[in-house]
């Protein structure tokens, strides 16, 4: 974990960094700032850290000219021998407020109520990622197919399988119709919701809706029967084995 400090007084910020070695010995202080402008300085050139300790007042100014400068997102524990700043302090991303002489249980219980703070918005952060991810990726929800003469639109809820014959790829409806495709499977695989379809072997992408059964077949092998009968009798690869367990598992 990453810390930056700004403090003017040498003596608060060795008794600081004292402090945090035995407090949290795992963190690494970046840097000391001494001023509104290395603050300022520094913050412009630099990655932002995980946590800052952030006296107010300093030699050349208060500490939240420093956010007039610069962007920073960064949560704070303000360090200060006056608590007239209080309020003020908590609308610029404050994790607390310690008046000096900072005590060691004081920054203790601080810097407990950073991690779990910084342990919930990574924990969210992650779902939102996952979920943006999922948003973001869109999977053809229909295919729209020329028959002869016409054109039918066929939704992919309603496919049963794909396969590979004769070097052409089909689709099979759960009704056992089927249809020519001008994609390959591989094509498939990343146009087609893979929670829905799985690709059991070379020649197969089955629907988890259309299996109607699953069976033990030859040593560690099985064996799927779909529900459209003509295709009964599908072989999943030894090495599709275990991850087609896994994905039926979910």
């Amino acid at each position: 974990m990453k810390v930056v400090i700004i403090e003017d007084e040498h003596y608060a910020a060795e008794k600081l960094i004292q402090l945090l070695n035995k407090t949290a010995p795992e963190i690494e202080i970046l840097q000391v700032l001494e001023s509104v402008e290395d603050s300022i300085n520094w913050f412009s050139s630099n990655v932002s850290p995980d946590l800052i300790f952030m006296d107010i007042q300093l030699d050349d100014g208060i500490s939240f000219e420093i956010f007039d400068a610069v962007k920073i997102d960064t949560p704070i524990i303000f360090t200060t021998a006056f608590n007239e700043y209080a309020i003020r302090a908590f609308k610029v991303n404050s994790v607390d407020y310690l008046l000096k002489p900072i005590e060691e249980q004081a920054l203790e219980t601080a810097f407990h109520k950073f991690k779990s703070i910084h342990s919930e918005k990574q924990e969210f952060s992650e779902k939102v990622s996952k979920v943006i991810e999922q948003i973001s990726t869109k999977y053809k929800s229909r295919f729209f197919l020329k028959v002869g003469s016409r054109f039918q639109s066929i939704q992919v809820s309603e496919i049963c399988s794909f396969f590979v014959e004769e070097r052409s790829t089909f689709l099979k409806t759960m009704s056992g119709k089927t249809y020519d495709l001008d994609f390959s499977l591989e094509q498939l695989q990343k146009r087609i919701d893979p929670t829905i379809f799985f690709r059991v072997n070379r020649n197969y992408l089955v629907n988890i809706n259309c299996i109607a059964e699953i069976i033990s077949y030859s040593t560690n092998r099985l064996k799927l029967n779909l529900k459209s009968n003509s295709e009964n009798g599908i072989i999943v690869s030894r090495d599709k084995v275990s991850e087609f367990k896994h994905w039926m598992d979910k």
